[in-house]
């Protein structure tokens, strides 16, 4: 199992379409241990990019913080599941928290018009 998660200074980014770097957890899902944990700098921002991007790297799973309904569509489409809302941790903190059922999602910060087209 492959997570990905927007980052800025080593924690989750708010604003996934304008984050530094994309980290990409990989899991053993049995031991729920994490495997690797790899930095990548994500394609200049464009409108609908980023969801094959991930995808292509892999990741089943993206955690995010905020991020527009036609985002969530584009990363359906990719198979990537998609959970907003998280917190502003640290990738492999977020990670452990999805994997144990303790994971809290607030309010995603870009469920609003302003940011339908991330």
């Amino acid at each position: 199992m492959k997570f990905a998660i927007p980052t800025a200074n080593g924690k989750l980014c708010q604003h996934f379409g304008h984050c530094e770097i994309f980290t990409f957890v990989e899991v053993n899902e049995e031991t729920k241990e994490i495997i690797k944990t790899e930095e990548v700098i994500p394609p200049p921002h464009q409108p609908g990019i980023l969801p094959p991007w991930v995808a292509e790297l892999g990741a089943t799973v993206i955690l995010a913080g905020g991020m527009g309904g036609r985002a969530q569509q584009l990363f359906a489409q990719q198979g990537v599941k998609v959970i907003a809302g998280c917190p502003s941790k640290s990738p492999e903190k977020i990670v452990a928290d999805y994997l144990n059922g303790a994971l809290e999602t607030g309010v995603n910060s870009c469920d609003n018009s302003h940011c339908g087209n991330h």
